[in-house]
């Protein structure tokens, strides 16, 4: 199943990515995951994408486009595929629909109080990465992670204006979005604010609806 993920940040698309991808046995794809890779793989396209993040700038359209149908073009993606944080705009919408046809698309709903209060208690590990999260999620000891010891640090990205700034931003950005697919009528809402496992039940009866 080719699927796409809509939602905002706090919405909890990593982690269901993670366990859908387990169970539909494809591949989820970022375009993070694609540019660190080409990077690291040097090739043509990877060269291009860090002349670019060297200096400083955003990845075109044009040149994320050639990425994405680079890597579904690839074995694992034959079968499916979790789009998650491409397209971003109707033009790369168009693109990606002139090298594959999407099944659905995937949109996470969650209030903005929900978000902020989800995001806000984050904390996250500097050295190995590990989340946690200061009412959901704790670590053992308050303030250390239980993984490797180093102390917890709350994200720039985590602080409560930056949160309502990032918002702004996705709605801007994904609003269009949204509308497309859904006069294109493969978009599916899924409520975000439940427990994952709530989440994941949900999440497989709109997609198999």
């Amino acid at each position: 199943m080719k699927l796409i993920f809509l939602g905002p940040p706090g919405a909890g698309k990593g982690t269901l990515a993670e366990r859908a991808r387990k169970i539909l046995e494809v591949p989820q794809i970022s375009t993070g995951a694609i540019f660190r890779a080409a990077i690291a793989a040097k090739t043509e396209l990877g060269l291009k994408v860090k002349a670019v993040i060297d200096a400083g700038k955003l990845v075109d359209d044009e040149l994320t486009v050639a990425l994405v149908k680079d890597r579904l073009s690839q074995a694992d993606a034959h079968n499916g595929y979790i789009l998650d944080g491409f397209p971003r705009t109707i033009a790369q919408a168009d693109a990606l629909a002139q090298f594959s046809a999407v099944d659905k698309v995937v949109n996470f709903t969650i209030s903005d109080e929900a978000v902020v209060k989800r995001l806000s208690g984050r904390r996250v590990c500097p050295q190995c990465g590990t989340n946690f999260h200061a009412e959901t999620l704790k670590p053992q000891k308050e303030g250390v992670c239980d993984k490797c010891g180093a102390g917890l640090i709350i994200r720039d990205d985590d602080q409560a204006e930056t949160i309502a700034r990032r918002l702004d931003v996705y709605r801007a950005e994904t609003l269009p979005l949204i509308d497309y697919y859904k006069r294109k009528g493969i978009l599916v809402d899924v409520e975000a604010a439940d427990g994952i496992d709530r989440v994941v039940e949900n999440f497989k009866a709109a997609i198999h609806g």
